[in-house]
């Protein structure tokens, strides 16, 4: 990704089970900042979340949150930020975050990370957007998702083009490298003539 570039990155509000994984997210989140690349992100001081935007701020770079009101007021927002929106519901802040990003990639999560980045996914098969989607793959957490997403191509619900167009692994280097050469395109969305009536 070129500098001045601003990248989504969707995460746990949980640490995570494992101290790789936070330990994944402050490398991420130093190796940003060292590529001059803002940090878009939910705006949580908690969990991974907080962990990637403070190393983007340590190494000097910058931290654009977005979060709920509802939000704030339990004292979860991280109140360091380069930046910060105030939003009132969590599809504002979906939108919100996908106007101030360039790029989308998910660290391990939830619920939360699932419904941002499968969103995102989504938009991309409808043609609503054409920026690079990715998996980052700290401790093979994403594996079985890959797996399931192989099986959707299989059974002829996801294209293979649009399968394709997702990356899944877990050198950094690698990810960077992809998303400054990704050329989006956009494959039309896979309906099946024998489920549309006449």
């Amino acid at each position: 990704m070129p500098p001045s570039a601003a990248l989504c990155v969707y995460c746990g509000s949980s640490s995570g089970k494992h101290p790789e994984y936070m330990e994944t997210a402050r490398i991420f989140g130093t190796e940003m900042a060292r590529r001059g690349i803002t940090l878009v992100y939910g705006g949580g001081k908690v969990g991974l979340m907080g962990a990637i935007a403070d190393a983007v701020l340590a190494a000097g770079g910058k931290v654009i949150g977005v979060i709920p009101r509802q939000l704030v007021e339990r004292e979860v927002a991280h109140p360091d930020l380069t930046d910060m929106h105030v939003v009132e519901t969590m599809h504002q802040r979906k939108t919100r975050m996908y106007e101030l990003s360039d790029a989308f990639v998910a660290l391990p999560g939830g619920f939360g990370t699932m419904d941002e980045m499968f969103e995102m996914l989504t938009w991309s098969q409808l043609g609503l957007h054409k920026y690079p989607c990715a998996f980052f793959d700290v401790r093979g957490y994403y594996t079985q998702l890959r797996h399931m997403m192989d099986h959707m191509v299989d059974e002829n619900f996801v294209r293979p083009e649009q399968r394709a167009s997702i990356w899944f692994g877990d050198n950094m280097q690698a990810l960077f490298d992809w998303m400054s050469q990704y050329q989006g395109s956009y494959t039309l969305k896979w309906i099946d003539s024998r489920s549309v009536k006449a």
